[in-house]
């Protein structure tokens, strides 16, 4: 996997994981092209995006992590998973949060992972469709 700088078209170039397809109708291309503008990375496997990444800080010490992922093997996300790691503990903000919907299992164990603490078990009608999402925050 090779590490490049987050492009607008990668949103549309991914082939998102089953729990996030959702997602893809809510991120305009103006929204996708705003990213481009923050602390933002890609997962590029044979030239096909498998994942894109960043944060969008929020003011002076915070920021909202946001992410999407394409269904990757194990070996290519235990890469993107220390590339995320990595990038969370270089970026100097001290209070990075991110949203995971109720009942996506497997995003709650990655942020978890990524040193991520439960601050808000469900809020209620956070998502874009009027899912339940938690609230983590990863604070330094």
């Amino acid at each position: 996997m090779e590490v490049v700088p987050f492009q607008a078209e990668h949103i549309a170039q991914l082939e998102l994981q089953s729990a996030q397809q959702y997602l893809s109708s809510w991120v305009t291309p103006a929204q996708a092209k705003a990213l481009e503008e923050f602390p933002s990375f890609s997962g590029v496997v044979n030239g096909t995006p498998v994942g894109a990444m960043g944060i969008l800080p929020q003011w002076q010490g915070r920021a909202v992590a946001w992410g999407f992922l394409s269904d990757t093997g194990y070996s290519t996300f235990v890469k993107i998973h220390r590339e995320v790691k990595s990038f969370l503990e270089h970026c100097c903000i001290q209070r990075v949060e991110a949203t995971v919907d109720c009942d996506f299992e497997q995003g709650h164990r990655w942020v978890q992972m990524l040193g991520f603490k439960l601050e808000a078990e469900r809020m209620r009608a956070y998502g874009p469709t009027g899912g339940d999402c938690a609230l983590y925050a990863r604070v330094l």
